[in-house]
């Protein structure tokens, strides 16, 4: 499993430090070429050529020596790199209060800060420190926060402590971080070369020149997905209407303002896709007619006269080739399960990712659950990029059940043409102006 792979093995200053020395030796023994970077007050407690014997490799320790290393890498990570180290497969630390707390802050004072807040690659941390300081409420808001940016928490593990206590926060077993390390190189390659397509964010119905029919939907589901998405190695395509948030990078984004603008974008994308996700926010109706003029305060009662809109999941539903994997979601205000089970059924879809108002609308975290063809599997709640990963090994498992697709001459992807562009341009042109309003 990590045979070739190149994992980078950050020590922070604890007395865990040393249980460090035999997860680099269990790494080099599956098979990985490992790199150590260490804390100043790593240091303290192991010294770097204890690091560099085990690993075969230079330790970085500070910012400012030799910038070129001569690393012991596999042959296909250097061709890849050049001889530096940027092609980095997994970055695991043994992770302390204070460096938890400066990767949530994007502080970088030393090597292993700046290496956690530029790497793309999968992030495991192995916490270990006091029982009070893991009880902490900074560092619980802490672990949420970094649980929700992807990474990977193994532990703490519960035992005698270097205080004296017993509780909580022992560095976890070295085989139970390996083992973690192994899962985060199969996740990482799992969706490469598939193209996904996700629909993120609210759509917005001009009432006026000013006014619009909307919802409270950010945009965080839908891109949260596209970045666990993107992290698996996947193709991603991300049709969005307005959003609360940055965008993703590394993907293709084609912004839209209102339903049918996202319908025509979604059913020209459709075709090229492995996987669709439809976890926008879309707006059923819309007005009738919309006014040229700032509709004015009456006296009495106005009325307001409603069309509804596309229904674009069907729309996916009924047009999907063998071995595309459909998944939508649903948000009920009661009986959410039987709901959940009919739209799957009706609108012709894998997967339903059911979730409530209080549970998921605007918010980091929801409260999902999947609801397939044979059963309604309901999570606790969770940070939105933890929901994400969880939909995305569902997907794994569709896409083993559902019929292979022929192979077909690869078409150009969705949204890198002249004229794809020149729309998203168009497209996003409203919503620009609208924020400025």
């Amino acid at each position: 499993m990590l045979r070739d792979r190149v994992v980078v093995v950050g020590v922070s200053g604890g007395i865990a430090a040393y249980k460090a020395c035999e997860l680099v030796r269990r790494l080099r023994e599956r098979g990985a070429a490992v790199i150590v970077v260490m804390t100043p007050a790593a240091c303290e407690f192991v010294t770097p050529l204890t690091f560099q014997a085990l690993s075969g490799n230079p330790v970085v320790t500070n910012l400012w020596g030799d910038q070129k290393p001569r690393f012991e890498l596999p042959l296909e990570s250097r061709a890849r790199v050049g001889g530096r180290v940027e092609h980095v497969d997994v970055a695991e630390a043994a992770a302390t209060a204070d460096l938890m707390a400066r990767m949530v802050h994007g502080t970088a004072p030393d090597a292993l800060t700046c290496l956690l807040l530029a790497t793309r690659a999968p992030l495991v941390l192995a916490p270990a420190m006091d029982l009070q300081m893991w009880a902490a409420a900074a560092t619980r808001d802490n672990v949420r926060v970094l649980r929700a940016r992807g990474a990977r928490i193994v532990g703490p593990a519960t035992g005698s402590l270097a205080s004296g206590l017993q509780g909580p926060g022992r560095l976890a077993e070295t085989a139970d971080i390996v083992a973690e390390v192994e899962r985060a190189v199969e996740r990482r390659a799992s969706l490469e070369g598939v193209r996904v397509l996700v629909s993120a964010g609210r759509t917005e119905e001009p009432l006026d020149p000013v006014r619009v029919l909307t919802n409270r939907s950010s945009g965080r589901m839908g891109f949260a997905i596209a970045e666990a998405a993107r992290d698996r190695g996947a193709d991603v395509t991300v049709v969005a209407g307005p959003v609360s948030l940055e965008p993703p990078s590394g993907v293709t984004l084609v912004p839209v303002v209102t339903a049918a603008e996202m319908q025509r974008a979604l059913s020209g994308a459709a075709p090229h896709a492995d996987v669709i996700v439809m976890a926008a926010a879309v707006a059923d109706h819309r007005p009738a007619q919309v006014s040229r003029e700032k509709l004015k305060r009456t006296g009495g009662r106005t009325t307001l006269e409603l069309v509804a809109n596309p229904d674009i999941l069907a729309g996916l539903g009924a047009a999907r080739r063998p071995g595309q994997v459909l998944v939508g979601f649903a948000l009920e205000t009661s009986r959410g399960v039987t709901r959940a089970r009919a739209k799957r059924r009706d609108k012709g879809v894998d997967l339903i990712v059911l979730n409530a108002p209080a549970d998921g609308i605007g918010g980091d975290t929801n409260r999902v659950t999947f609801v397939d063809a044979a059963r309604a599997e309901a999570l606790p709640l969770a940070g939105k990029r933890e929901v994400a990963e969880a939909l995305l090994d569902r997907v794994l498992a569709l896409r083993g059940r559902v019929p292979a697709r022929r192979r077909a001459k690869p078409k150009p992807a969705p949204g890198n043409s002249a004229r794809a562009k020149a729309a998203r341009r168009s497209s996003a042109a409203p919503r620009r102006a609208g924020r400025a309003r």
